[in-house]
């Protein structure tokens, strides 16, 4: 066996982070060009935390002593950005080197220290006797740029502590954090895959990436259910531990919901999306229940075309016309995306290419690099993109999504200053979605072959099983999770695996054998680490599905008001901005709308196999 894997074709094999093509690998110098540059920076705003000090117990005095702390605040946490992000990008490419993982623990500890060195100013903000702040506002006109900060902060007040209290909770900040710490580095430093054989004999090796990216989709049902076992066993090895580890997410969140006086954990975790409960609720419930017919329609084509006697659901991802595949290298792939994006106007094209074309993107397949795909857009630099290329059109989608969430916070960052900057997560992934959207008609407008057409409603189809499926059963199991701990219950791995799986068989009915591996997949995401994180991604689809009607239905009005809206960045709720582009998410239809979308697509994929 040994000499079988040492054997094995260079396209199976793993490099580590010093063999990848540097040309495939993002540009951090625009960050900090050495780390001894970035040694200097993290000393010098861990130093200049302390000069906040000279405002504490002052902020009450004047108008214009609360605007030179609310802006020396924001400076510090810009900084502090800039300094996390360069150790996360960092430990995104190689999750396995020691001096990373050393540099975000001490990120970190940073974070902690500077939020209770802040903690202070929303304390005082909150003791201000009735009436003050509103005369400050009127007094200091810069005091505007911080209007949405001090709105947010001033709906928390029921729910605030004394000041102690918060400055005690804040300095914990690392340790609150530990859970998903821990998981992200359990999940790219120590989990490892066996190597599994094919009917000819090749041994491939496995990783989370190797799997996400490649195997899952292969068109071979033996290399893939191969690779499901060999992917599901490393899961398995791990389940007690990653089963803690979500435990205690849950449990510290429940106690920080009793603790600020909030009447559910999800009430809690909502307070920061800024959106009702019951759009939440109205996102979870119509799409499990209108979906679900939909999506075991599709289950029943693919095992028909796949002349599989049953579906695993390993396999339902697999291409059902994998002999029309086109290879679609780094260089086309971005080529396509800047042409269905010209809709969108210059402006946003050149910067698309732009981050395309100089290192902001690292695309490279390595030892310890983060699985999945994602964007990070320090204040002040430009965004950074990590994605694992395949040379697959499901690449071009995924890149065009993380390069709307580059577009968003680009423009955001040209309009808007720090603190305004980030909208709420319901809105954050509307803007990458959107772009996938656009990718999606730009094809389909240019083709009325019938393989094409197929091939691009498949990826259509997959942008919807990742929203509406993956995360939207996730955010499933959350709903049921938080209410099963609040009322008592224990989280195990026993539990975790019981509960998805009777999700997964209720969204799937009898059109989806749910095997220990489909049980598992609670451990596969790290969104569970990130509150309520999970159903934002439908919130983002639904609202992405109605914008890319109206940009086919208006033209160049739709697409001006989508700007406006991108260039908004967090002055306005989720919900005002999506009511500024022409959706109103307060009523359910777009949801139903969303999925009758899905419903027609579906239509139209099995017509083209009839």
């Amino acid at each position: 066996m040994q000499d079988d894997i040492k054997g094995m074709s260079d396209m199976n094999k793993r490099l580590s982070r010093e063999q990848v093509c540097v040309e495939s690998t993002w540009n951090l110098d625009d960050l900090f060009v050495s780390e001894a540059a970035w040694e200097l920076e993290y000393q010098a705003v861990d130093e200049a935390r302390h000069t906040l000090n000279a405002f504490q117990g002052q902020l009450s005095g004047a108008a214009q002593t609360l605007l030179a702390c609310l802006s020396a605040v924001e400076a510090l946490r810009a900084r502090l950005m800039r300094v996390a992000s360069f150790a996360h990008l960092r430990n995104a490419q190689d999750g396995g080197n020691p001096q990373y993982q050393a540099a975000m623990a001490r990120v970190s500890a940073l974070q902690a220290r500077v939020d209770a060195s802040t903690a202070f100013v929303d304390a005082e903000i909150l003791a201000f006797p009735d009436g003050v702040l509103e005369q400050f506002k009127a007094a200091e006109p810069g005091l505007a740029d911080f209007q949405r900060m001090l709105k947010d902060l001033l709906d928390l007040r029921p729910h605030r502590l004394d000041a102690e209290t918060e400055r005690v909770l804040a300095s914990l900040g690392e340790v609150l954090n530990a859970p998903y710490m821990i998981y992200s580095r359990s999940k790219s430093g120590d989990m490892q895959f066996a190597p599994f054989t094919d009917a000819a004999g090749t041994v491939y090796e496995n990783s989370f990436n190797g799997f996400e990216s490649n195997f899952e989709t292969h068109s071979d049902t033996g290399v893939r259910r191969s690779a499901w076992a060999s992917f599901s066993a490393g899961l398995k090895a791990y389940k007690q531990t990653y089963s803690a580890t979500f435990a205690t997410e849950v449990s510290k969140n429940i106690a920080m919901a009793r603790l600020r006086k909030y009447r559910s954990t999800e009430e809690f975790l909502l307070q920061p999306h800024k959106i009702p409960h019951t759009v939440y609720n109205n996102i979870l419930d119509i799409i499990q229940t209108e979906l679900a017919p939909h999506m075991q329609r599709y289950a029943r084509l693919r095992r028909r075309v796949l002349g599989l006697d049953k579906l695993l659901y390993c396999d339902i991802k697999a291409p059902l016309d994998p002999d029309f595949n086109p290879h679609m290298s780094y260089e086309d792939g971005c080529k396509l995306i800047l042409d269905s994006l010209a809709v969108m106007g210059p402006q946003y094209c050149d910067f698309a290419r732009q981050t395309m074309e100089q290192r902001w993107v690292d695309r490279a397949d390595n030892i310890g690099k983060s699985s999945g795909a994602f964007c990070a857009s320090p204040y002040g630099v430009h965004p950074y993109i990590l994605i694992t290329w395949s040379n697959t059109m499901r690449n071009v989608f995924t890149l065009a999504h993380e390069l709307g969430h580059g577009g968003h916070f680009g423009l955001a960052m040209q309009h808007q200053r720090f603190v305004n900057t980030r909208p709420a997560m319901p809105f954050v992934e509307a803007p990458s979605i959107m772009n996938e959207m656009l990718l999606a008609q730009h094809i389909l407008g240019q083709s009325q072959e019938t393989r094409m057409r197929r091939s691009v409603i498949m990826q259509v189809l997959g942008t919807y099983h990742h929203n509406f499926v993956t995360h939207l059963l996730e955010a499933e199991l959350q709903r049921q999770v938080y209410a099963l701990a609040e009322g008592g219950g224990s989280i195990t791995a026993a539990v975790l695996n019981e509960r998805k799986g009777q999700i997964l068989a209720k969204f799937w009915g009898d059109t989806v054998e749910i095997d220990d591996g489909a049980r598992m997949t609670w451990m596969r995401q790290p969104h569970y680490y990130m509150g309520l994180y999970p159903y934002t991604y439908s919130v983002g689809l639904v609202a992405s599905t109605a914008m890319s009607l109206l940009v086919q239905k208006e033209g160049q009005p739709a697409v001006q008001r989508w700007l406006e809206v991108l260039k908004a960045g967090g002055t306005h709720t989720p919900l005002e901005l999506m009511r500024m582009a022409g959706i109103d998410m307060h009523s359910p239809q777009p949801i139903h709308d969303a999925v009758a979308y899905v419903g027609r697509l579906i239509d139209e994929l099995e017509a083209s196999f009839a």
